[in-house]
């Protein structure tokens, strides 16, 4: 049986902020009877370390040991499980850079760690360039998160809807057996009339990949209205799009998707779509 993604790539650094990720890429894997790989990054300053080599030796000690637990972690669900500890100056890019040579085709991730100088930031600066720059979709999780067992809710742009979204969207919800909610958002009455064309036609795509779809037009906010349409339709899995790769640098500055992932109390499962 294929399933919506075959490559999973748990990203991870073993913390207490990491769990949420570590249970929902352990039970994707087990319900798709799938292997799953692994990233650790480690923070890694050559020339600092030729100074101070005990620091270096320390986080090859302390790395060891979480590679010891995710790997007991793995073997007790019965998930077969490869891990990859990568140093470097910048953890995001390590991460990129595994699921390039992986060919993965989902990242799944915690949604931000310890909050230090950037505490309001609604996802973790890493996170975001992960997010930015990954090669493929990414599923961000909060703490606590679970595998999605309601209904998936996928947000539509009526001036651009996303086509391969909404086919990712409802392919997720029809392989889980689940309902499968298309949201569209206007800034006002006046727009709609031309929203709703764009939703039955959406609705009549995404229907040949999964019958029970529905929809609506709300009135809004685009960030608000999709996280207040996940609590009232108890969906636990919100699916967004990712701009194109010239725009990632400001998208994730104050932008919709941001404040979706920061806000939902659900996993967020971004859709990146390759690049040419």
């Amino acid at each position: 049986m294929s399933h919506v993604f075959s490559r999973l790539l748990l990203a991870t650094e073993h913390s207490e902020y990491d769990t949420g990720a570590e249970s929902l890429a352990l039970a994707l894997a087990r319900r798709c009877g799938l292997p799953l790989a692994g990233v650790l990054p480690v923070v890694s300053n050559p020339e600092f370390e030729m100074v101070a080599p005990q620091l270096a030796a320390r986080a090859d000690a302390q790395a060891a040991l979480k590679r010891q637990s995710l790997e007991a972690l793995a073997l007790a669900q019965g998930v077969a499980f490869t891990l990859q500890v990568r140093r470097g100056q910048e953890p995001f890019a390590e991460i990129v850079d595994a699921a390039d040579e992986l060919a993965a085709d989902l990242i799944v991730i915690r949604r931000r760690g310890k909050r230090g100088l950037l505490a309001n930031l609604l996802v973790g600066e890493m996170v975001s360039k992960v997010v930015s720059h990954a090669p493929c979709s990414v599923l961000i999780t909060p703490r606590g998160a679970q595998m999605w067992s309601r209904r998936v809710l996928v947000g539509l742009d009526p001036l651009q809807p996303d086509v391969a979204t909404l086919a990712l969207a409802a392919d997720v919800a029809n392989e889980c057996a689940l309902p499968l909610h298309l949201l569209c958002v206007i800034p006002g009455e006046a727009n709609r009339a031309a929203a709703q064309q764009v939703l039955a036609d959406a609705l009549a795509r995404v229907r040949d990949r999964c019958p029970r779809a529905d929809g609506e037009c709300r009135v809004g906010r685009p960030h608000e209205q999709l996280i207040a349409a996940a609590g009232t339709h108890e969906a636990d899995l919100v699916v967004i799009g990712r701009h194109h790769a010239h725009n990632l640098d400001r998208a994730w500055i104050g932008g919709v998707a941001q404040k979706v992932i920061g806000l939902a109390e659900c996993p967020v499962l971004v859709h990146v779509n390759p690049l040419p």
